[in-house]
């Protein structure tokens, strides 16, 4: 089994039904359901998920969506270490990096994203959820 870090943005298209990655990141999700990968989430992110569902939807959609999730997805702390990691890495965005000092500090095999290049230098492999499902039902 393969154990995924979910970007923030992977997420929330689901959360705000976006068109057109809404579907394949369904698709990918689901394949925790069939027990093929296991999914992570940093605990940074869920903050900023609900935000971001909050301003579009309101708060109950953002709870609900988080409760949801966590039926579905394990958390990975954030601490001083994982802060002081990320700014170490050299990517650009700090909550990119602070993701994938979680997902290589925690042995996880990959990163789905929609922002592949932002992640460029995280050391995993790195794949969109379109790429991601047809690699991992392969």
């Amino acid at each position: 089994m393969k154990h995924i870090l979910f970007d923030t943005n992977i997420l929330l298209d689901i959360a705000l039904d976006r068109d057109p990655f809404v579907e394949d990141a369904a698709k990918v999700l689901q394949l925790m359901d069939m027990q093929v990968i296991t999914g992570y989430i940093t605990a940074n992110s869920i903050t900023d998920i609900y935000y971001i569902i909050k301003k579009a939807k309101g708060h109950s959609e953002g709870i609900a969506f988080i409760t949801d999730l966590l039926d579905l997805v394990m958390v990975i702390g954030v601490d001083e270490s994982v802060i002081k990691g990320a700014l170490k890495t050299g990517m650009k965005d700090f909550e990119d990096a602070i993701q994938a000092f979680c997902a290589k500090q925690a042995n996880l095999d990959m990163i789905i994203t929609r922002n592949e290049t932002d992640f460029a230098r995280s050391g995993l492999l790195v794949l969109d959820a379109y790429n991601a499902y047809r690699y991992l039902i392969n």
